[in-house]
């Protein structure tokens, strides 16, 4: 009996270590994979009802202790929640399913980083790589156009390879690049213009991208979503990811293959068709009488030897339809560990002008591979080859387009020699357009790599650690040739120039995600290296001896010139977001630039944001969310620095004095004697850094279930320290300029975008998207006192927008009324006035994509109110009597006050009197720009593994496509408003002049997979 307390006791204490061992607590080694097998990266893993969790690392796995029964909860950006049960378990494989609709709220942010849309802080779209694909645009920027609100695009010209400027929410520099940072998987990439070698555009080298490879492209406008990428993100970023081959889940190759070819023909402007060449109703053959007028007879009574004379349109007689093929085969496959993606296309494009073409070459290639078990690796490279031959364009002597744009329709202009050799004109000083055909090229030759390596390291599953390497290295052979004969260089001339460009980009980051209880904190440090290094070489000869040898050793007259530019940015940059219970929302960033353009003591600038974001529909009852499904307000301020300023503005160069003040015509070396002089622009080594200040506030929310959703923005950005080079100084301190920090200019505005599924059913659906941007533009200081800036086609005006267009205005009385002098035509005030503002009022677009089954049908407008154009054409037509409206030739009286009695004007005048007044009068030419335009139209059948169960395809489709097919543009007789003949710089937009027509197409597109 005395045996039994004792047996008691150690039996109760068998129990309890029994039952204590049964408590302890489980170390749990799990992994989460999507449907293929492939890791989700950062997935969160808690257990249900606790605050306990961990993340998953770039393999997918994770750690995790749990006591006897737990239910863990996966939840990761892009996919639908999973559950799972463990119970003393000490692994577990958690399997995610894709959850499509809020895949599409997955944006690429700065430095490439995936966040989930819901918790930015700041405005951001995305465009996917399957809608710019459906534009079948050859340049990646025209297929943006009218898809995403505050960027403003402008189409160059219609000729092969023209470039396009992409400005997101307006122009934050005088003279400073305004284009957007073009980042290519997180390595930002050049898009200089390069090509052109006469007056006309170049080619903006975003082209040499093939917009088959893209996956998607976020478009970052605010300050405060593009601060870590330093000075460069200070005008906007577009985030271009290019595709992979994670897509292939069956894990076997799959190759694509497609098959595009479109036709083109122009948008000409408006011209007579009733008048032959001539002066005051004589008519000029153009042969033995020549004039640049077409002020001649009416062609319906004019006779030639006896016989009606022929009417010629010169217009469709010159250009030809264009045709533009692309050819695309691509390669994907992988297995759990790795993937690869290969694709090649070859891209010809014939232009509308004879004798113009683009030819590219794309080759593309991307693996993805899992080293270690917690080390990642991408290696990618992008190569293209390309070849682009054009013709000069705007008012240059060599141009062919004035010439066909302005020829009278009573002149054959074929053949374009006489018996003798020489060339057949109808005018003095122009070339014939079909010699110009054979005899001027201007030719562009490039050849570019974009290599770039990623290397991601998960010490813990809530650390990662990335190091990316990327370059853009091009080389560019560009040659002109103009024959002997030419009107404007009689003796023949060569241009040769070379380009080579080298890009180095160097990011290390390291990357914390850790949940603590109901916050979710994310911590980004890094370090970023950026060098510029680019040679131009170019000879120019001319007195040629030999015809048809483009070799430009026989000139007799050579120059040569050779510039080098190098520049060098280091930065540091954190980014802190903290998330309280998915509410709020906490996003703080700060940089330190050190950049070599800068003076010394200067070089150095920090900046950062602070933004905020309040998601109140998680306060909202259950009733109210099946109404209000999301909505979310935020708002920020941010201050970016930016270096906007070429190398060596700290220094006085010497330079060539060619053509400098005081040399004459003299070129050096004069008699085999060399000479520089000091650059006339003064180096200013006090130099520092632009500022941006931006302030944004935003309003995001979705309505029944996501069919309805709108995005609402207002910012207000200012520019503070512009940097404007060679401004002009006192003569006196021996320099005509300088370059200093003085600019301030503020843009305000708002932007909308309202995405709506109004019709959602089994077979048929129909989904909406609208975008709406107004921005105010103005201009607050320029250096000093100064008030007036010149800017290429457009001037800088204090109280301003930016880009006015100044010029000769009409004298008018007090009340509005035109003056008219005493031989009854208006004219000028004598004054240099503002008469256009090249600024849109606004910017829209409107896209509608219904489908039924597998056939879809999408068709986009695009619409701009406002933005004053100054139309050269018809400028230069009023002397010379070709545009639609001159064929009003009946005298008049010019409604308006004369200046010899005070009274209305009562004298008759003829109408080639008036419409040359009106040539000699700049304001007589400034035309409003706005138009609606059809932008395209998409047809699409996909041909579904139903519609082919035994075939050997997985999938095929087929579309047609429209381009540019309507535009009305009531204000405007050009044939397109949206061009800018001279490239895309700051001061060549706003005018309209003798470029290649932008053109109407039809394309026609077979892909297939097997």
């Amino acid at each position: 009996m005395t045996l039994k307390p004792h047996l008691l006791l150690c039996i109760a204490i068998l129990c309890c270590v029994g039952i204590c061992s049964y408590a302890q607590s489980v170390s749990l080694q799990g992994k989460v994979i999507d449907k293929s097998g492939l890791p989700v990266i950062g997935a969160t893993v808690k257990i249900k009802d606790t605050n306990k969790g961990a993340t998953a690392g770039a393999d997918g796995t994770f750690t995790l202790s749990y006591e006897g029964t737990a239910t863990l909860v996966a939840t990761a950006i892009g996919f639908n929640p999973a559950e799972v049960t463990v119970s003393n378990q000490s692994s577990i494989t958690i399997t995610m399913s894709e959850n499509q609709e809020e895949l599409s709220e997955v944006v690429v942010t700065a430095l490439g980083v995936k966040r989930e849309k819901r918790v930015l802080t700041y405005s951001a779209q995305e465009v996917q790589g399957a809608t710019l694909v459906e534009a079948k645009e050859p340049n990646i920027v025209n297929a943006l156009s009218g898809k995403v609100p505050g960027v403003q695009i402008t189409s160059a010209s219609g000729t092969p390879g023209s470039s396009s400027r992409i400005v997101i929410r307006g122009a934050t520099s005088f003279f400073g690049n305004n284009q957007a940072l073009i980042v290519v998987d997180g390595v930002p990439i050049n898009n200089d213009e390069t090509g052109n070698l006469t007056m006309g555009p170049g080619t903006n080298r975003l082209a040499d991208i093939d917009p088959g490879i893209i996956e998607n492209i976020s478009v970052l406008k605010g300050a405060a979503a593009t601060a870590l990428y330093g000075s460069a993100g200070a005008r906007g970023v577009l985030m271009i990811t290019t595709k992979s081959g994670r897509g292939n889940v069956d894990k076997k190759p799959v190759v694509t293959v497609s098959q595009d070819i479109s036709f083109e023909t122009p948008w000409f402007p408006e011209v007579q068709e009733k008048y032959a060449q001539g002066e005051r109703g004589i008519y000029y053959n153009g042969e033995d009488q020549k004039t640049s007028s077409s002020w001649g007879p009416l062609m319906d009574t004019l006779m030639i030897d006896g016989q009606k004379a022929k009417k010629y349109n010169q217009l469709k007689d010159f250009f030809r339809t264009g045709v533009t093929s692309n050819s695309t085969i691509s390669v994907t496959g992988g297995n759990g560990s790795s993937d690869y993606l290969m694709s090649y296309s070859y891209l010809n494009q014939t232009g509308t002008v004879p004798e113009t073409d683009y030819k590219r070459h794309a080759l593309f290639a991307k693996y993805n591979t899992k080293i270690l078990k917690n080390l990642n690796s991408v290696f990618q490279l992008n190569y293209s080859s390309s070849n682009n031959n054009r013709q000069p364009e705007g008012y240059t002597l060599e141009s062919p387009i004035w010439t066909i744009y302005t020829a009278p329709i009573s002149w054959n202009p074929q053949p374009y020699l006489n018996p003798d050799g020489t060339q057949r004109v109808f005018r003095y000083s122009r070339n014939n357009p079909y010699w110009a055909l054979d005899n001027i090229h201007n030719g562009a030759r490039v050849n570019r790599f974009i290599p770039v390596i990623t290397l991601s390291y998960n010490p813990l599953s809530w650390l990662t650690i990335t190091e990316r390497m990327g370059a853009d290295i091009y080389t560019e052979q560009d040659k002109y040739t103009e024959a002997i004969g030419s009107v404007s260089n009689p003796t023949g001339k060569i241009i040769e120039q070379n380009i080579n460009f080298r890009q180095f980009n160097h990011d290390f980051m390291i990357n914390a995600n850790k949940t603590w209880g109901d916050f979710n904190v994310n911590l980004l440090l890094g370090n970023n290296v950026f060098s510029t290094y680019s040679q131009y070489q170019r000879a120019t000869g001319t007195g040629l001896s030999v015809a048809g040898f483009d070799n430009i050793g026989q000139a007799s007259n050579i120059s040569y010139s050779e510039n080098h530019y190098q520049s060098r940015k280091v930065g540091f940059y954190a980014q802190s977001n903290i998330d309280y219970k998915r509410t709020l929302v906490l996003s703080l960033t700060g940089r330190f630039d050190q950049s070599s353009v800068l003076a010394e003591d200067k070089n150095s600038y920090p900046y950062g944001s602070v933004a905020g974001g309040f998601i109140f529909s998680e306060l909202l009852s259950p009733s109210l969310s099946n109404v209000l499904s999301f909505g979310k307000v935020r708002v920020s301020y941010a201050v970016v620095g930016n270096d906007g300023v070429e190398p060596y503005q700290l220094n006085t160069p010497f330079q060539k004095p060619d053509g400098l003040p005081g040399i004459g015509a003299i070129t050096f070396p004069y008699q085999g004697q060399s000479g520089y002089l000091l650059s006339q622009t003064l180096g200013n080594v006090n130099l520092r850094n632009e500022q941006l200040n931006e302030f944004e506030v935003g309003l995001e929310t979705s309505l029944f279930g996501n069919r309805i959703a709108l995005e609402a923005s207002y910012f207000d950005r200012k520019t503070r320290n512009g940097i404007i080079p060679g401004v002009a100084i006192a003569p006196s301190t021996g320099y005509t300029g300088t370059t200093v920090n003085s600019a301030e200019m503020s843009n305000k505005g708002i932007e909308v975008l309202l995405n709506a599924k109004p019709v959602v059913g089994k077979h048929f659906s129909w989904d909406f998207s609208f975008n709406f941007s107004h921005i105010r533009n103005e201009v607050l200081a320029i250096y000093g006192d100064m008030e007036q800036l010149g800017n290429g086609f457009t001037s800088i005006v204090v109280g301003q927008p930016y880009g006015v267009i100044m010029g000769s205005s009409f004298k008018r009385n007090e009340q509005g009324q035109l003056m008219i002098d005493e031989a009854g035509l208006p004219f000028s005030d004598g004054s240099v006035n503002n008469i256009g503002n090249i600024t849109p009022d606004w910017m829209a677009g409107l896209t509608n994509t219904l489908r039924y089954n597998q056939l879809a049908l999408s068709f986009q407008f695009d619409m701009k109110k406002g933005g004053d154009i100054q139309n050269n054409v018809d400028g230069y037509g009023y002397f010379y009597g070709t545009p639609k409206v001159t064929e009003n030739r009946e005298d008049r009286v010019v409604e308006g006050i004369s200046v010899v009695d005070g009274k209305e004007n009562t004298i008759s005048v003829s109408g080639q009197d008036y419409y040359r007044r009106l040539n000699a009068v700049t304001e007589a030419v400034i035309q409003d720009g706005t138009y609606i335009k059809l932008r395209t139209v998409s047809l699409s059948y996909n041909f579904g593994k139903a519609l082919l169960p035994r075939s050997f395809l997985k999938s095929a489709s087929f579309v047609v496509t429209g381009r540019n097919l309507w535009i009305y543009s009531p204000h405007f007789t050009g044939g397109d408003p949206e061009t800018s003949p001279f490239g895309s710089g700051n001061g060549s937009q706003g005018i309209y002049s003798f470029s290649t027509p932008t053109s109407r197409s039809i394309n026609f597109s077979l892909k297939a997979s097997f």
